[in-house]
């Protein structure tokens, strides 16, 4: 009984840092849909998330150079992986296929890939019993988000097909991230400072070469800054801190289960920000999915790992 205490404790703060990742998810989308309706495109949020995040873990980074240098180029494969992962690709990934397909689609294929494919990556890698109800939780999930988004068969046909093929490979990328991290057991804190460094010096100059600051002048400085303390500080950094840290708390697995809570938070967000009001419907997609999630992630708890 005492050793299942500090499990219980663990799986505590993991679903506490879950919600807190996947509120970040909905509100750096939901400010998105605010910045675009107001001048900016996709690539500027891009740039403000890369850039701002690179700026400000950089001391991170640095002061873990001072520390221990060699230690950390030791695992330069293991920060090669989490950049490839969870750096620009998988921001490019996703907006090209916003671009493609219906804006109900990304309510459901990114984060059932998240889901089904960290779930079936740690069952291969990482030696993660698929049990049943792990199974049944995320199929729970999956339908949550399906009624969430209001989800057509008739609308997948066509270039939509391409833009769900994108989403599918960025979620299976950010599960990926997942992986890693624990496999690899990084420092959730240090690997956000490496991750953001990289796309810092990738990124960063490509837009600035092709693209220039020019329309983010053009911008009224409240909306800029706005996204500025919302894409860079908040999402930039914050959403690569806490899916790091849930990873280590709870595995991959069940981490990979809570960005889809992102949608049905991001509905009710866009109440007071985009004066969107939440319908019965997206409630009704949100209590599912929560459910599913609960399912999923205390499939296990009675025992510790």
């Amino acid at each position: 009984m005492a050793a299942s205490k500090p499990f219980e404790s663990t799986l505590a703060r993991g679903l506490l840092v879950g919600l807190v990742a996947a509120s970040i998810g909905a509100l750096y989308t939901v400010f998105a849909r605010w910045g675009i309706s107001r001048g900016m495109d996709s690539s500027d949020m891009t740039f403000l998330r890369f850039g701002v995040a690179g700026v400000v873990t950089l001391p991170v980074l640095a002061l873990a150079l001072w520390r221990d240098a060699r230690a950390l180029f030791s695992r330069w494969r293991s920060w090669l992986a989490v950049a490839f992962l969870a750096g620009p690709l998988f921001g490019l990934l996703m907006f090209t296929a916003l671009q493609w397909a219906p804006a109900t689609h990304a309510a459901v294929f990114p984060f059932t890939a998240m889901s089904v494919m960290g779930t079936l990556m740690s069952a291969v890698f990482l030696g993660d019993r698929l049990t049943l109800r792990k199974v049944v939780g995320i199929a729970v999930v999956v339908s949550g988000l399906v009624v969430l988004s209001g989800l057509e068969i008739r609308s997948l046909t066509g270039r939509a097909l391409w833009g769900d093929a994108l989403f599918i490979a960025a979620g299976t990328l950010w599960a990926g991230f997942g992986i890693v991290m624990r496999k690899q057991r990084l420092d959730p804190l240090l690997a956000t400072a490496v991750i953001s460094f990289a796309a810092l010096m990738t990124y960063v100059p490509v837009y600035l070469a092709t693209v220039g600051i020019q329309r983010l002048l053009a911008v009224a400085p409240t909306v800029l800054w706005t996204e500025a303390v919302v894409q860079g500080l908040i999402a930039g950094a914050g959403t690569l801190y806490t899916y790091s840290k849930m990873v280590a708390l709870l595995g991959p697995a069940r981490a990979a289960v809570f960005p889809a809570l992102a949608p049905g938070i991001a509905a009710f967000l866009a109440w007071p920000v985009l004066g969107h009001v939440p319908t019965g419907i997206e409630a009704a997609g949100l209590l599912i999915a929560v459910t599913g999630l609960l399912i999923t992630v205390t499939a296990g708890s009675a025992r510790p790992r």
